[in-house]
């Protein structure tokens, strides 16, 4: 009995191995196994950004799209493939470890990646070429009919395989961690500061050696760069096996959701006291939700035997005489769905941010195409313009964790320092003055083109592309401080049962905000359209459109969005909690 005590006390309770053996607490989780997740996102980051970010220009040049067409093409691209992470966090949750998901999902993108590959070799594949400056009353002929869809196979699955990966690998690694003790929290924030620091570094790296090459050599190689790329992140993560602790799977969280949304709906509003709360609980028990000793330390919806008064109208789905007996719902449970729904705000307002990323890899790139893009006798690519936040996030993110979190640890006497809905609120802050900036740059750009006569003219400017860098400059500071903030908030928050979910909805905030991009595009162009002769973002030239309105217009929409934000992270309070160190 003795043994079998201390061999208790040495596992991981919820978790298995990669063997689906009990985890044990000195050989797996840690900095040593989430390591192998900094490395994997590295390349997997490099594979999805280096054709995503060059995107727009493979899709106008070389598929003939028109570059509203193409902004539209690549923003629903980058959206599905961030909306699957719903997926992948889902399946982690609910079926497999985040493990295999991450294994399935790489699989998934290197034949979606192997596809454009051979697309971009093969002339017989893509459109004939044509040049719009020697025969400008030509129309190019735009990509159809086999080709459009070896086109979208590829890129959509492509978009499949990110998005299981973007769900299962930040839990996968957060997972790591004990949170029971305040160095198991520390080293998980770290672990979110850092995971944002390896998507900048796969992001350099794919900003500025890919797009030199698929600019310089071909799209062939930048596609088989990035086909290497991801197969290569394979073994790296398989090589991490024998120190990973994988969380159970416990069922789909989608069920408890629905059970308690209708159980609520159907039940009697009657009010019940705490002795029926207790034994509901004890007659319908949720299904297990893993436990270990990281809930030793905690305040976890586990621990409630009465509703709690916020969300009060879910209280009506614990009943002692419920509509339907498969709708027995316990107070855990209904209080874990309560979460869930006080973390969908916060999520909501990251939207309108994403939206104004988005514009990063569309219109930002088309307008730094149009300037004169020479350092020297350097002649950089358009799409290598990331390379300023990204460099500014790798910066950054070492400083804020080495440097800003422990003087404002110090100076607030908390553990966290700075708060995950304060470091939202910065960001979103930062996007409002990113789009101010973005309709200034914009305004400078058509004076100048105005000035020099090149209005109609496919030239480039004689402005450089480094007054573009500001814009990138403030929504890659934004980007840093809202996402590695809502993925640790998301992860944090959520109920144990429903982390990986939870996380992914960091990615589906981006894949709304790459939608809602093209929604308020096409909105635009509409209305214009019935107003004036020439609606704002339409037409074959760039000087022609009035994207410097289109910015301003980002701009107030985003100042409404964040003070939107300040009115629910004001009421928002903190499920778990953290004492002070």
């Amino acid at each position: 009995m003795e043994t079998e005590s201390q061999s208790q006390l040495s596992t991981w309770h919820g978790y298995v191995d990669w063997k689906n053996r009990p985890a044990l607490t000195k050989k797996h989780g840690g900095l040593r196994a989430a390591s192998f997740v900094l490395v994997v996102e590295v390349l997997e980051n490099l594979a999805y950004l280096a054709n995503a970010s060059n995107l727009v220009l493979y899709m106008s040049e070389y598929m003939h799209f028109s570059p509203s067409k193409s902004a539209n093409s690549v923003t629903n691209f980058m959206g599905t493939a961030f909306l699957l992470a719903l997926l992948g966090g889902f399946l982690s949750d609910a079926f497999c470890t985040t493990y295999y998901i991450y294994l399935i999902s790489a699989l998934i993108e290197f034949l979606g990646l192997v596809v454009l590959t051979i697309q971009a070799r093969s002339g017989s594949l893509k459109p004939p070429k044509c040049d719009l400056r020697a025969a400008q009353n030509v129309p190019c002929e735009q990509v159809h009919g086999a080709q459009a869809a070896m086109l979208f196979i590829g890129l959509y699955l492509v978009a499949l395989g990110v998005g299981g990966i973007k769900g299962s690998l930040p839990p996968h690694g957060a997972e790591q961690f004990d949170e029971a003790t305040p160095q198991g929290r520390k080293q998980r924030s770290t672990f979110f500061n850092y995971f944002v620091f390896c998507l900048a570094f796969g992001a350099l790296i794919a900003v500025t050696f890919v797009v030199w090459v698929e600019d310089n050599k071909g799209w062939q190689w930048g596609f088989g760069i990035s086909t290497f790329a991801i197969f290569l992140s394979i073994p790296i993560f398989l090589a991490g096996s024998p120190f990973y602790r994988n969380k159970i799977p416990c069922g789909s969280p989608f069920t408890t959701i629905s059970k308690v949304l209708i159980a609520a709906l159907l039940n009697s509003g009657a009010s019940r006291n705490s002795t029926s709360a207790i034994a509901s609980m004890a007659s319908s028990p949720s299904p297990p939700i893993p436990t270990s000793k990281e809930d030793s330390n905690r305040k976890d919806v586990g621990s409630i035997q009465t509703p709690s008064a916020s969300l009060s109208f879910l209280n009506r789905a614990v009943s002692d005489t419920p509509a339907c007996s498969s709708l027995e719902c316990s107070v855990q449970q209904v209080e874990e769905v309560k979460i869930v729904m006080k973390i969908l705000p916060i999520f909501a307002c990251t939207i309108m941010l994403n939206c104004c990323l988005a514009q990063l890899s569309t219109f930002s790139v088309q307008q730094a195409a149009s300037m004169n893009t020479k350092v020297g006798s350097l002649k950089v690519p358009p799409a290598s313009l990331p390379i300023f936040p990204v460099l500014f996030i790798m910066i950054l993110a070492p400083v804020y964790d080495h440097f800003i979190i422990p003087f404002a640890r110090r100076v607030t006497k908390t553990e966290m320092g700075i708060s995950h809905l304060q470091r939202i609120g910065i960001g979103l802050f930062l996007s409002v003055v990113a789009m101010a900036i973005a309709a200034l740059v914009e305004i400078k750009r058509k004076r100048v083109a105005t000035d020099s006569g090149l209005m109609d003219s496919a030239k480039p400017l004689p402005i450089t592309f480094f007054w573009i860098a500001f814009q990138y400059l403030f929504l890659g500071s934004a980007d840093l401080f809202t996402l590695a903030g809502l993925l640790e908030f998301c992860f944090s928050e959520a109920p144990v049962s429903m982390r990986s979910l939870a996380t992914s909805l960091s990615w589906a905030s981006l894949a709304i905000g790459y939608y809602l991009s093209s929604v308020i595009v096409s909105i635009v162009n509409r209305v214009t359209g019935i107003s004036t002769s020439r609606p704002w973002l339409s037409g074959s030239n760039l000087n022609h459109y009035h994207l410097e309105r289109f910015y301003w217009l980002m701009c107030i929409l985003s100042a409404l969005n964040f003070m939107h934000y300040l009115f629910w992270a004001t009421k928002y309070k903190y499920r778990t909690v953290r004492p002070s160190k």
